[in-house]
């Protein structure tokens, strides 16, 4: 028997497979974060155009989550979230320029207190001027800013050095370097952070033409306005309106003729082609862990820190309420999460991925969280899962086209509302949408005398949310919106 064991052991080692170790009892993480990317640009989220096959077999193995949300559509608060699993207001990164506190716990931290090799690799996004190495990771390695397309800039080991290539193939190549030096005594969390589908939108070149012959038009909400906060009629004009540059895609504006929805297709074109190199990082990837035997013991997570509008109510960028604004794309394949493929219809948070990974990993709980693990919803279904929560978004000088935003989202409607930031009455009109019965937020129903009801409940609701996680519009100290003004007068404000 004992030489039957031997013989089986040199067998395996002869076919290049490595015995289970101690690190097999826990799993790696590869934390793959796109920015700025919309679940409809993706195949298994429904996009008609843009083919992503190795992401989709993530999903069609995995975990597909089609109703998960960010709490601040913004980089840099987005992604404060998903590390810590607190709200901005907490985790203190309320705008693209601030440096995710140092003594902040992190997922990534406390798996590496925990035994685990962490590295970061990409776009960071939080201290816009510092590409120094961050706590929490065994390596850290990112440029400062936004980074560029073709030929970034980055600080590796301590040196500032411009690597000629397309920024997804050169990231990829960052993070599967060393991905090829960890040994097996301990596992791994990679985190790869993406610049694409960040404008400005530059396709590879081989991807430069895929879609030049598909036609797309503005979307029709662009063209119904008119129950709409004057705010949204106008940021038409402005760089997140739809007459705008278009993140240098139209090069003079603003322009309002109907032949200039061709500078939109453009841009449009140009962000989904960025995409297509997103998937083939994810095939290199994936086809690493398959060839080490290492695939069915790692979390792999496909994720976008926030959604981006493109057209719709007639915007562009993010930074808003509206469904487009704030839905994101995750997908999760870790068979013993979910040995087949899964899709999850509930309410999912980027505050929610903190507790989870830690929880799947077995390792010690966050000391403080607003999130929650959705393992046994996916595992088993969770009665306690939430039916609502609350969005925010606080005005920024530099982008003056959206007001400070407070807003719930139920299962089935959303109340949005732009407190002016002194304690005034809103100085903009309110939104209130039936989700069920209008997904697209077509119609404005919050001057309908019927709605009355629904909207001091939602109210309610909103206030209980916020202050269950120690903010509201007293405590919070929000910014002056006055760089929002307004020449069309609301109809009403609610």
């Amino acid at each position: 028997m004992t030489r039957s064991i031997l013989a089986l052991a040199l067998f395996v080692f002869s076919l290049g497979l490595a015995l289970p170790s101690h690190a097999a009892t826990k799993p790696n993480v590869l934390f793959i974060l796109c920015d700025d990317l919309r679940p409809a640009a993706l195949g298994c989220y429904g996009s008609k155009h843009v083919k992503t096959p190795h992401i989709d077999r993530l999903a069609g193995e995995g975990v597909l989550f089609a109703n998960t949300f960010c709490t601040t559509s913004l980089c840099s608060p987005s992604r404060a979230s998903i590390l810590s699993g607190l709200y901005a207001h907490t985790h203190g990164v309320t705008n693209n320029f601030t440096e995710y506190p140092a003594t902040m716990p992190s997922f990534p931290g406390i798996l590496h207190e925990n035994g685990y090799a962490t590295g970061y690799f990409g776009k960071y996004h939080m201290g816009e001027d510092n590409d120094e190495p961050r706590p929490g990771f065994d390596t850290f390695v990112t440029h400062k800013g936004q980074g560029k397309y073709f030929d970034t800039e980055w600080n590796l080991e301590g040196k500032r050095t411009v690597v000629k290539g397309y920024y997804t193939t050169v990231v990829t190549d960052l993070a599967m370097d060393w991905l090829k030096k960890q040994g097996t005594d301990k596992p791994w969390c990679l985190f790869l952070g993406h610049k694409a589908p960040h404008s400005f939108y530059t396709p590879e070149r081989k991807y430069e033409h895929t879609f030049d012959d598909v036609k797309v038009p503005y979307p029709d909400t662009a063209f119904h306005l008119e129950d709409k906060p004057a705010w949204i009629k106008q940021r038409l004009n402005t760089w997140h309106g739809i007459y705008g540059p278009l993140f240098e895609w139209r090069k003079k504006f603003p322009d309002d003729r109907p032949e200039a929805v061709k500078d939109f297709e453009n841009m449009v074109h140009g962000y989904w082609g960025t995409i297509l190199s997103v998937d083939d990082s994810v095939a290199r990837l994936r086809a690493w862990l398959e060839e080490t035997k290492q695939l069915d013991n790692t979390i792999i997570v496909f994720m976008g820190d926030n959604g981006l509008l493109e057209g719709e109510h007639g915007m562009v960028d993010k930074r808003t309420a509206h469904e487009a604004s704030i839905r994101i794309p995750l997908v999760v394949r870790y068979p013993r999460l979910a040995p087949k493929s899964k899709v999850v219809p509930q309410q999912v948070l980027t505050v929610d991925m903190a507790s989870s990974l830690l929880e799947l990993c077995g390792a010690p709980a966050l000391p403080k969280t607003h999130g929650k693990s959705w393992v046994k919803l996916v595992q088993s279904s969770d009665p306690d899962w939430r039916t609502s929560w609350f969005y925010h978004y606080n005005y920024e000088k530099q982008f003056p086209y959206t007001p400070n935003v407070r807003a719930v989202r139920t299962d089935d409607w959303k109340y949005v509302h732009y407190p002016h930031g002194d304690g005034s009455p809103d100085k903009h009109m309110a939104e209130l949408y039936d989700l069920n019965n209008d997904p697209g937020e077509t119609k404005n129903l919050i001057n309908d005398p019927k709605a009355d009801a629904k909207i001091a409940e939602l109210k309610a609701e909103l206030t209980k949310l916020m202050q269950s996680t120690g903010l509201t519009d007293q405590t919070d100290k929000m910014p002056l919106d006055e760089g929002v003004k307004s020449e069309l007068p609301d109809a009403k404000i609610r």
